[in-house]
């Protein structure tokens, strides 16, 4: 059996025509022909108010951070088994962050801890909506009223999943999503800020565009640009929007494959959660399951470590995920060690192990992957 990556980026569609077409167009810049495409898509399939896309995720969220004005002495309540651009973001504006634990039942962030954490300082809570699995999110909504909070979303694996019905990124006051290589629908690079209220599409538009008024020019608005505000350079390159339209035209075929490889994973495996001998992801009744990943949970860090090896040696590249946040030496150094218990977060970072998932993984390799992992059980 040769090996089986953890990841393999994939064509789905008309990805390499639309690329062709964009250079074609003379125009390969950001906000050209294939941008637009993409913002229009999004608007019209799910429904967001505003769409821009951004070079990746994290620059959406630092966009978000931003448009919030988040400045020195604010406080940021988010996960801890997150990735580290959920914080940095908000980081870089000189907020400090305040960690929540994970809930016992999903690696998103236990909605129960929250209200705890929230002080006079507090200015947005940040849910991540781990595996595209939505978190509690009516009861966010909830405390962000009640003391007057921004929520920001990371969706960044949440594409094309659902809350009660409601779109990821539609739920917050911002969301950004990301079209990485190991996403669903993927860019290479690339991500997108979604925008719920309208009293902030100018000014988005503004930052994204290093601080002018640019955009405004481009659709006859104002009769010249000029710097009016901060900003930075958040536009990704018509070239990347191209592939991402690729993908988006195929997202119907992509999940509905994505999803039979989810399937296919819990089918031949729960087995094992029936014994005890490890757990599958859980999917809450008010969230749906995009087939974003599929992951185990063992019963220890040494039983994982031991997991990931004996697949190694069969070819199979599987790998752990997070390291909690708030034990990054990053962290410690800044504040010290947080009293909050975080343990939640920490059993995910021990037990966690994520398997192989991608477009053009086959029946016979996810059978090969589910008989090694049996194997390594019995």
């Amino acid at each position: 059996m040769t090996t089986i990556p953890f990841n393999k980026p994939f064509l789905a569609g008309k990805e390499l025509t639309h690329i062709a077409d964009s250079v074609a167009s003379g125009k390969i810049s950001g906000d050209g022909i294939f941008t637009k495409k993409c913002h229009a898509f999004f608007e019209e399939r799910f429904g967001f108010q505003k769409v821009l896309l951004t070079t990746s995720c994290t620059d959406a969220l630092e966009l978000a951070a931003i448009l919030c004005n988040i400045e020195a002495g604010d406080e940021i309540i988010c996960p801890s088994y997150t990735f580290v651009s959920t914080v940095n973001a908000f980081v870089l504006r000189g907020a400090k962050i305040i960690f929540a634990d994970s809930d016992p039942n999903t690696p998103n962030i236990d909605v129960s801890k929250i209200e705890a954490l929230i002080t006079p300082n507090t200015k947005a809570i940040v849910p991540v909506h781990y595996a595209g699995v939505a978190c509690d999110m009516d009861p966010i909504i909830a405390l962000a009223k009640k003391y007057n909070l921004f929520v920001i979303e990371d969706a960044a694996q949440g594409i094309d999943s659902f809350y009660k019905g409601r779109p990821l990124g539609s739920i917050g006051h911002f969301a950004a999503f990301s079209f990485h290589e190991t996403k669903n629908i993927i860019s290479g690079e690339g991500g997108m800020l979604t925008i719920r209220d309208s009293s902030f599409n100018n000014r988005a538009e503004i930052i994204r565009e290093k601080g002018t008024n640019r955009s405004q020019f481009f659709r006859g608005e104002v009769d010249k640009y000029s710097w009016v505000d901060i900003g930075s350079s958040f536009l990704p390159s018509d070239i990347i929007a191209a592939y991402l339209y690729g993908q988006l035209e195929a997202l119907d075929n992509i999940q509905e494959k994505r999803k039979s490889i989810w399937n296919y994973y819990y089918e031949n495996l729960k087995t094992l959660q029936n014994k005890g001998q490890c757990k599958l992801p859980y999917i809450p009744e008010y969230a749906t399951n995009n087939g974003h990943m599929f992951y185990l949970l063992c019963n220890s860090l040494e039983e994982r470590t031991l997991l990931i090896k004996h697949l190694k040696e069969k070819n199979i590249m599987a790998v752990f995920h997070y390291l909690s946040l708030h034990k990054s030496s990053y962290i410690t150094n800044l504040t010290g060690t947080q009293s909050t218990d975080l343990s939640q977060a920490d059993r995910y970072s021990d037990t966690l192990v994520r398997l192989p998932f991608f477009y053009e993984l086959t029946e016979k390799e996810l059978s090969y992957i589910c008989t090694s992992i049996i194997e390594f059980y019995s």
